[in-house]
């Protein structure tokens, strides 16, 4: 196995870690909505150590002071464990009358939400939430106020296995999977890798702050947001009819995103100010739904809003998939059931807004209405006006368009760029003639092109051949995946259209571009050449190869230490940058030092083979 690169040792400082008094249990939500909590004592939990810390993001909130070296001290381990080795007193403890010492359990009661879970026996959210999760609290810098929560801290009650089992479980219980109340380290280290590329390619995310391990690979992971409500926290209330929680709810969220400088400009009266709500929701859920589509994000997105964050961040990575080409068939086996696809995945955000206008209308007229009655609302409407744009600037950004330019071409040039992405659409959406087969974890029906390659190629290779455009055969060379067959290569006249239509409309966008911008045709796809070459980078990592790196560094433990752990993961999300206005990622290459790295991105360019 490749070597790592050993921990520089140096004089440790003495920095002030105060700011981690803050994190106590107490929340705002406690008191603003006191329904949508259960409460729990808590204990500290012995035999942890912290494998993991995320420095910067602990910087940015404020934890560790900006000076602080990317180092783990012994004092800052100290007060990590202090502040994040807890389990609850759950009511299995309480029936049982186990006693624990005074000095092992924290002053302030902390909280697991409640909120509606599709899984759940019960469907309007009474008895479902955090089943394995507390929330640790708050803590303020510079005006941003951040939510902290721990997964794996033990058994609450919201647990869908104290509901289908009838009983409360004992913390750890081997005999019931999820419901024992613990989290494993895989889940964390798969967490963290795979949200710290969604942040730095300004995907929005919860992010891993930290990783307690125990023994037998059990780890409590932390995570933070800025924000970690769900829309699932506000529609449980909406299915029971609870009028005045749900008011409290979504008046607590939008105060808390106008205090975060999220929410500007909100309207002072009540009904205006419900309806700002309604269109900021549909603005981020279109917004979302066309940026996962088009990142082939399978985040399974349903009726309860449990699956995402209200600002349309993704959690529970358990789930989460992200492929190199675009598999909109593909489907998650939950044992019970098949999840929704990629493809469906729009439906389902739509439908999440036309909850939220009839949400909006509940409270305006305090009579809950049939969802139905909203199918055609104004909301719902402006939603897919909101995701055809999107649609049009993602693909533009994707083909090496800066953002200025995205603009102009689709208020200027919007017939040709609607041409544009229905010739792309058909090349990415085609699919392998084998159909739906088993995969490891579902389902799926295999695309058999894959468009980074041609977005990536076909700008260098107008520049080399004058401008003339790719035969028939050789644009399909450039853009057939190892899953195409034969079979599905063939040449048909519908086919031989599409790749005409894609060839002439991206060289249109260019000459149109180029002629505003008083440059050559040659100078225009330089530059997409260059922005198009990391954006749609070779190996761009996929969610088959993070769970091979997860496996490769759990092999390495107990050698990695948190600051090698922290540094094996910058430098390997630095590479997998996709952002081309990042200086960072000019150098990247040069960048990737360590071995364990280049072992990891080799891994990468094995699964993008089909090896």
């Amino acid at each position: 196995m490749a070597s790592i690169k050993k921990e520089s040792k140096t004089e440790e400082a003495s920095f002030n870690y105060r700011k981690f008094n803050q994190i106590d249990g107490r929340h705002p939500l406690q008191k603003e909505v006191p329904d949508s909590t259960v409460n729990y004592h808590v204990r500290t939990r012995k035999g942890g150590k912290v494998s993991f810390f995320n420095f910067d993001l602990a910087k940015e909130m404020g934890l560790i002071p900006k000076s602080h070296p990317n180092e783990m001290t012994k004092e800052l381990q100290e007060k990590i464990l202090e502040t994040f080795s807890l389990v609850i007193i759950n009511e299995y403890d309480i029936i049982n009358e186990i006693q624990y010492p005074e000095e092992e359990i924290k002053p302030h009661k902390y909280m697991a939400t409640r909120y509606l879970q599709l899984q759940h026996p019960n469907k309007q959210g009474k008895t479902s939430g955090d089943g394995r999760s507390i929330w640790n609290g708050s803590v303020t810098n510079k005006g941003i106020r951040w939510d902290i929560s721990s997964s794996g801290t033990g058994a609450t009650c919201l647990s869908p296995a104290t509901h289908i089992y009838g009983k409360y479980w004992e913390t750890g219980d081997p005999s019931i999977s999820y419901g024992c109340g613990y989290s494993e380290i895989d889940e964390g280290l798969g967490t963290l890798f795979f949200s710290e590329i969604f942040h730095k390619n300004h995907i929005e995310t919860e992010r891993v702050l930290g990783i307690i391990e125990f023994q037998k690979g059990i780890a409590i992971n932390i995570r933070a947001q800025r924000n970690l409500l769900r829309p699932s926290h506000m529609f449980n209330y909406l299915k029971q009819g609870d009028f005045e929680n749900l008011e409290r709810m979504v008046h607590y969220y939008i105060d808390r995103e106008q205090s975060n400088g999220v929410f500007t400009d909100v309207p002072k009266t009540r009904a205006k100010k419900l309806d700002y709500f309604l269109e900021k929701q549909t603005e981020i859920f279109a917004s979302m739904a066309a940026r996962l589509e088009d990142e082939y994000i399978f985040c399974w997105l349903d009726w309860d809003g449990d699956n995402i964050l209200m600002n349309g961040g993704i959690i529970d990575y358990g789930s989460i998939r992200q492929f190199g080409l675009f598999h909109s068939d593909y489907r998650y086996d939950d044992v019970e059931r098949y999840s929704t696809s990629i493809i469906e995945q729009k439906s389902k955000a739509k439908y999440t807004v036309q909850t939220f206008a009839q949400l909006v209308d509940f409270l305006k007229t305090g009579e809950r209405k049939s969802i139905r009655k909203f199918a055609k609302s104004f909301a719902v409407k402006n939603f897919e006006t909101v995701f055809r744009k999107k649609k049009l600037e993602n693909l533009l950004f994707k083909t090496g368009f800066r953002r200025a330019d995205v603009n102009y071409l689709i208020e200027n040039e919007r017939k040709t760029v609607e041409k544009y992405l229905k010739a792309f659409s058909y090349f990415e959406r085609s699919k392998s003639k084998e159909g739906i087969h088993e995969v490891a974890d579902g389902i799926n029906w295999s695309a058999i092109f894959c468009m980074r390659d041609i977005l990536r190629e076909f700008p260098q290779l107008l520049l080399a051949r004058g401008g003339k455009h790719l035969s028939y055969e050789d644009f399909l060379q450039v853009i057939k995946s190892s899953y195409a067959t034969e079979e599905d290569l063939q040449m048909t006249t519908h086919r031989r259209k599409m790749i005409t239509s894609f060839q002439r409309t991206y060289e249109l966008l260019c000459i149109k571009l180029a002629a505003n911008k008083e440059l050559t045709l040659n100078q225009m796809l330089l530059e997409l050449t260059m922005r198009s070459s990391v954006i749609n980078k070779y190996d761009r990592v996929t969610g088959d190869s993070i769970s091979t790196i997860v496996d490769r560094v759990l092999a390495k433990k107990p050698k990695i230490k948190p600051t090698q752990l922290f540094d094996l993961v910058e430098e390997f999300c630095i590479y997998q940058n996709f952002d081309p206005n990042n200086l960072i990622g000019e150098n990247r290459e040069k960048r990737v030092q360590t071995k364990f790295v280049k072992n990891m991105l080799q891994i990468v360019r094995e699964y993008r083979e089909g090896l």
